[in-house]
Order: structure tokens, then C-alpha cells, then sequence
């Protein structure tokens, strides 16, 4: 079949663009322009930039394979650089990399691959789909390798998404995703990879939220759970749940940011047991296949490398959730998602 292949320029999905093509099919590779190349004060940080859309045009030279770049700014600015600005804004912690997938790689993506006369969009993710031909349904699955799993990111995907939705390399491990990149002499074999947002630089998220939205850094308070207190800061932003390191202030014991109220501008911080956490609410859930009509036991996961925790999950009203966990959690933060499984397949997940 004809499939099209999201071409990062890292060893994943160029990996992924070699397997499908030597499994017969037809591979067009896509990659996606997310901001304007020429602006150097764009903010952006060590991924999609212009050596990785060569990258992604040299493994495509060597798999003679088409390859064409897809201007993706708008979009891009839309669905991921403006949500990202908005939930810091309000004090909660987002994960840009789960709209990127639905709503970049397989929505904007999938609409222009069908548009070529694709069946399917792969990508490099550590991921599987399975089709259940008794049900008649699509599962997605854990990655077979635990520390590279990216079934998490991938929780909002729809049926119809899961459908076209092609993951090469998800059966394999890192060393064997390039030790066959290294077999087949793609240039990008040991390439390292990405470990951070693709368009922040480590260290750099304030900055940029406040490049996009200036009028955040503005000064609050920083207070104890009892509303005491303990010094200043230059903005919300700044801060996410759980973080210890760069309060700018001083205490005789570890001090962890354990609750952000944007509209006062006030951080609450406190010791890291009051951290810990059994409850938790979930909203716009989204179920892999069919919504359970009552309460139920699998584990959920709280962030990306979080281990997943057992837990009683009901289903409620307005695409919503309430989760009771067997432990307490550590740093559940607003904004992050939760997903649930059962064993490796992914049940569905939802936003903190």
C-alpha cells in the first residue's frame, strides 16, 4: 500500500521509513515545517530545525524514496504553541507532544496523506496497533521496549485515527532500531535523541511563554500551606507541580511547589509528603474503544516514565473520570494526562 511516513530526520522514523519500504509498500515521506526557518529569534529550541529536514531528505536520498517538505505554521501555532502559552498561563503543566500527535500527525497529516492517495501514516513512535477482528476495533499497545514506550502521547487517537495510524518500529528495541539504520546506511544511524520539547531549548520554557505572552512575567507571592509568607516570584509560568529546584527561596528543609493559583499569582509550597496523592479528576477522555459503563480496576500512569499505579477508575459524566488509586501518587499535576491500561494495551486517558 501507499503509506506516508512523518520524517523527523531522527533514526525512528527514518528507521520506520526503511522497514515499510522494504516490506513492499509504496513510501512517500513527509516532513513538517513548524515555524519559519529564517527567524532566529523565533524561541524555537533543538528539534525541526534545518539540519533535521536535511537529515530527513538524505535518509530519503539513500532509500530513494520522494520526500517533501508540508509547511505546518499555522496549524502548529494553533494547536500546539497556543494551548502550550495558555495552560502555563493558568498554572497548570501541559504536554504539547499529545496535541502534536492527534492533532498534527494524524489529523492535518492524515487529511494530506489521504489527499495523496495514502492509506495509512506512520511514524516512529514506540507504539503498536493491533486490529481485534472479533470486536472489530483497533488497540493500541506498549512499545516493546519499557523506557522507550510512547503509548502514552498517543492516548486521544480516535478509532478512525488508530485505523490509518502505521508504527514500524514499535517492536523493536533502540539498539535494534540502529543497528538496522546502520545495516541499510542511513546517515542518521547514530544520531542522539531528541530529549526535550521540540521547540524549547532546555531550561528556556519561561522565556518563551513569555516571548508569546509578555504580559506573564508579573511578580507574586510564594507562600506556605497555611498562607504564611516565604518570598517572591516573576511568574506562574514558571512553575509546575512538584518542582523543588529554582524556588528562589531559602528553608531548613526541602520545599516542593504543591499547588499554583494563577488568578492570585501565588505558589503554595510545602514538604514533599504533602505531595502525595490517592484522587484524582479527569476530563475530555477519550476511550481507545468502548466507553465502561462502571467503575473498574486497571493502572493508570500520571506523566510520561511515571509507573503506572493500580487504580478504580469510574467513568463519569461529560467525558470525565474519577480515579481512586490503591497508593498514594507523588506531584499529580494539573495539565499533565493520565492513561489508563490494562497490561500493554492503552484503555484511554484524559487531562488532570
Amino acid at each position: 500500500m501507499r503509506v506516508v511516513v512523518a520524517m523527523s530526520g531522527g533514526v525512528d522514523s527514518s528507521v520506520a521509513a526503511a522497514i515499510l519500504q522494504e516490506d513492499g509498500h509504496e513510501v512517500i515521506g513527509i516532513s513538517m515545517q513548524l515555524y519559519d526557518q529564517r527567524d532566529k529569534d523565533s524561541g524555537f529550541g533543538n528539534c525541526c530545525t534545518i539540519d533535521d529536514l536535511h537529515d530527513a531528505r538524505r535518509v530519503a536520498n539513500v532509500l530513494k524514496i520522494p520526500h517533501y517538505v508540508v509547511n505546518f505554521e499555522q496549524p502548529f501555532s494553533e494547536h500546539i504553541l497556543k494551548p502550550f502559552v495558555d495552560e502555563y498561563a493558568q498554572g497548570r503543566t501541559p504536554i504539547p507532544c499529545v496535541h502534536c500527535n492527534s492533532e498534527l500527525k494524524f489529523s492535518t497529516l492524515l487529511d494530506r496523506a489521504i489527499g495523496l492517495g495514502a492509506t495509512g501514516v506512520a511514524t516512529g513512535h514506540h507504539a503498536r496497533v493491533v486490529h481485534d477482528l472479533t470486536r472489530n476495533s483497533y488497540m493500541l499497545k506498549r512499545g516493546i521496549e519499557p523506557k522507550k514506550d510512547q503509548s502514552y502521547f498517543l492516548f486521544p487517537l480516535t478509532q478512525e485515527q488508530l485505523k490509518h495510524a502505521v508504527f514500524p518500529v514499535g517492536h523493536l528495541s533502540k539498539s535494534a532500531i540502529r543497528a538496522y539504520a546502520r545495516n541499510r546506511c542511513l546517515p542518521v544511524s547514530d544520531k542522539p535523541d531528541s530529549q526535550e520539547l521540540c521547540f524549547v531549548s532546555s531550561g528556556k520554557h519561561a522565556s518563551f511563554i513569555e516571548q508569546n505572552r509578555d504580559h506573564l512575567a508579573r511578580t507574586g507571592k510564594i507562600v506556605s500551606t497555611n498562607g504564611q509568607l516565604l518570598g517572591h516570584h516573576k511568574g506562574v509560568h514558571r512553575f509546575t507541580v512538584g518542582q523543588r529546584k529554582g524556588l528562589g527561596i531559602s528553608s531548613p528543609v526541602p520545599l516542593y511547589v504543591l499547588k499554583i493559583d494563577a488568578p492570585e499569582r501565588n505558589v503554595v509550597v510545602g514538604p514533599r509528603e504533602a505531595l502525595e496523592q490517592s484522587h484524582l479528576t479527569a476530563s475530555t477522555v477519550n476511550w481507545i474503544s468502548n466507553k465502561p459503563k462502571s467503575t473498574f480496576t486497571a493502572t493508570a500512569q500520571i506523566r510520561y516514565q511515571h509507573p503506572a499505579a493500580q487504580a478504580q477508575i469510574t467513568p463519569l459524566e461529560n467525558n470525565r473520570v474519577d480515579i481512586e488509586f490503591n497508593t498514594p501518587q507523588t506531584a499529580i499535576a494539573p495539565g499533565q494526562a493520565v492513561v489508563f491500561f490494562d497490561g500493554e494495551t492503552v484503555l484511554g486517558g484524559g487531562w488532570i
